[in-house]
């Protein structure tokens, strides 16, 4: 862009032709002759080519307007700051869009991506959807909140904050794809205060009580219970654990994958893949289960021979220790109302949550005394020592002098029968033939 460019007036032919009549914007000593667009639009074009060789042309209803652009057009290209006017034109609705899309082909863990697309879909786009992107403000954000907020829905605080959480994030992906919006435009927002999240601190007593509320809803769910509370495996986990990740003799635990909607799915993190030793105690409560439990519940030839009516096809045998009465994977909704009722039948706090559990195992760890801090980190699958200490380790009630290997102490007046020899081999081999 050359020093000498002025604004330009496109309403007036800059070299009239013979014939043309002066319009009434010129003067009898300086006539003026209408062009093409004489009326139409901005009269004073702002005109340079930018970084990129493309020509610009924005519009102006002043020369003044014009003239600044110009020089700010100088300034910023010399400083290297310049920025496409062209960008935040776009649909807010498009960049979250493509920030989801984006998301999806760079394999971001799906349950997150699954969180954002939900709040974007159901609360963003309908607020801000058709919004022209560098249009947003901060005012647009307090706006946002204070829609939040009036929408009904239980736990709406801790709600708001998710979704305002989803907000800033997709703010901060527009910022980064260059759009024109100001860069506090989520800062110092005001939001709702939310209660911190109550974490019911369990007792090996609490914990019997739960396995057998569980058992009397759901007996197939009971030792969902145990693999929690003796080897701290959080919900998708322990629906994903298959005969051929134990070892039987060994007693240990190859925790590799999870499921999410009855699909595999990654684990939570990197350091949630592990091999876990665990408490001879877990594995006689799996073998019971595995020979108490087949895939399917069995039914009547009636049942059986209307299924074959309408074509049913029997679940794919996947060797998961834990499935539900038809053979198939765990869905979390199905589990989650068994586990509601539980709760309540256990007599434990409505909130008790089954990543409590998890909370009881590391508990038991840092109190036994027989493991160094780093340890019960490794077991505990964490890759932040604080989260292990300052989330997970809380003091442990009414239990003293707990060890390493007290699971089966603590569990005594609850433990089944221990199966045979050979019901446990049989176990073991089902387990090996599966891996086959």
């Amino acid at each position: 862009m050359a020093e000498s460019d002025e604004p330009f007036d496109r309403w007036h032919k800059k070299y009239p032709k013979a014939g043309d009549m002066p319009c009434r914007c010129g003067t009898k000593r300086t006539p003026l002759y209408p062009s093409a667009d004489h009326g139409r639009g901005g009269q004073w074009q702002a005109r340079y080519t930018d970084p990129q060789g493309k020509p610009r042309r924005p519009a102006f209803a002043t020369w003044e307007e014009a003239r600044d652009t110009l020089e700010k057009m100088r300034v910023d290209m010399r400083g290297d700051e310049w920025v496409d006017p062209d960008l935040g034109k776009k649909k807010v609705e498009f960049y979250a869009n493509q920030f989801i899309e984006r998301r999806k082909k760079k394999n971001k863990n799906p349950r997150t991506t699954e969180t954002y697309e939900s709040h974007i879909r159901n609360h963003i786009i309908p607020f801000a959807g058709r919004r022209v992107a560098k249009t947003l403000k901060r005012k647009v954000t307090m706006n946002f909140v204070d829609y939040l907020i009036d929408k009904p829905g239980p736990d709406a605080a801790s709600t708001v904050v998710a979704i305002f959480k989803t907000w800033r994030i997709l703010m901060n992906y527009m910022i980064d794809e260059d759009v024109p919006i100001p860069g506090n435009i989520c800062s110092r927002i005001d939001l709702p205060e939310v209660d911190s999240r109550v974490t019911v601190p369990l007792s090996p007593q609490n914990v019997a009580a739960l396995a057998a509320a569980v058992r009397s809803v759901e007996p197939r769910y009971e030792v969902l219970v145990w693999i929690a509370a003796c080897a701290g495996f959080r919900e998708g986990e322990a629906f994903g654990l298959r005969a051929t990740a134990v070892e039987w003799d060994s007693d240990l635990l190859y925790l590799v994958e999870q499921r999410q909607r009855g699909k595999v799915a990654d684990l939570k993190t990197k350091t949630s893949k592990a091999t876990l030793p665990v408490d001879h105690f877990l594995i006689e409560r799996l073998v019971d289960h595995c020979s108490t439990f087949p895939q399917a519940d069995p039914v009547s030839a009636h049942s059986e021979a209307a299924r074959r009516r309408r074509g049913y096809v029997p679940p794919e045998d996947e060797g998961l220790i834990v499935t539900n009465r038809f053979g198939r994977p765990v869905q979390r909704s199905d589990f989650n109302k068994k586990w509601a009722k539980a709760v309540q039948l256990a007599g434990l706090p409505k909130g008790t949550r089954f990543h409590d559990l998890k909370h009881f195992y590391t508990t038991q760890l840092g109190a036994s005394g027989q493991h160094d801090p780093k340890t019960v980190q490794a077991l505990s699958r964490h890759a932040d020592f604080a989260e292990t200490w300052d989330t997970y380790a809380h003091p442990p009630i009414a239990v003293e002098g707990v060890t390493v290997n007290a699971f089966r102490t603590l569990f005594a007046e609850t433990s089944p029968v221990a199966l045979v020899p050979q019901q446990r081999a049989g176990v073991a081999k089902r387990g090996r033939r599966a891996a086959a």
